[in-house]
């Protein structure tokens, strides 16, 4: 938290420095707007990067959630408890969700109560998945279901959200590459098809101002 403070208190002086160097340069309403602008944006630069690389952070998370489960599952099957489970898996694995699994445990050895550590797990994340995940395995805990059972159901829902996920991605891909070439080409074929009817409205309206 300190981080991203210092790093929106740096980012909005550099924004603040700039505008103002660049309207000294050469004063004028356009420089002063210009300055506005491009200070702003180096303001709020450092805040998107933040939430680019938190969203690509949750994206990895949430590719990693299926595979997690059925890792779990196998070793609560196994004999171990959800937390050795959670130890074994987190052991064994690498990325951002093994990361936020092994703070969890942190904040268990030393006296979280465990509701309290799997809620914060959920608020750091902010997925929806995993919060229904949480939320089942509170449940179970609760109601005395069977950690196994919870696991095997949530990592098939987990495997159905991600393929439709995906489904979603690759519908959106021609969209996403008929808008460029549509910038791309369309300006081309305005000129070649309008192109030589404003040379001739041109050359019309030239003659007729030169003419007798």
């Amino acid at each position: 938290m300190e981080r991203i403070l210092v790093l929106k208190v740096l980012g909005t002086v550099a924004g603040v420095l700039l505008a103002y160097f660049l309207w000294q340069s050469a004063p004028s309403a356009g420089r002063l707007l210009l300055g506005l602008v491009v200070g702003t944006f180096v303001a709020f630069l450092p805040e998107m990067l933040l939430l680019s690389n938190a969203n690509r952070r949750r994206e990895r998370i949430a590719l990693k959630l299926p595979d997690t489960m059925d890792q779990l599952s196998i070793a609560v099957e196994a004999g171990l408890g959800f937390e050795g489970a959670l130890r074994h898996v987190a052991g064994n694995t690498t990325g951002p969700l093994a990361d936020e699994i092994v703070r969890t445990l942190q904040d268990i050895q030393v006296g979280v109560p465990r509701r309290t550590a799997y809620q914060a797990l959920s608020d750091r994340v902010e997925l929806p998945a995993l919060r229904r995940f949480i939320r089942a395995i509170i449940q179970a805990e609760q109601h005395g279901i069977s950690i196994a059972r919870v696991l095997q159901i949530q990592a098939t829902e987990m495997r159905v959200i991600r393929r439709l996920t995906a489904e979603e991605k690759a519908m959106r891909i021609p969209v996403l590459v008929a808008f460029p070439m549509f910038l791309c080409i369309f300006p081309a074929l305005l000129v070649v098809v309008l192109g030589p009817a404003i040379i001739n409205i041109i050359d019309a309206f030239t003659g007729g101002l030169v003419g007798p």
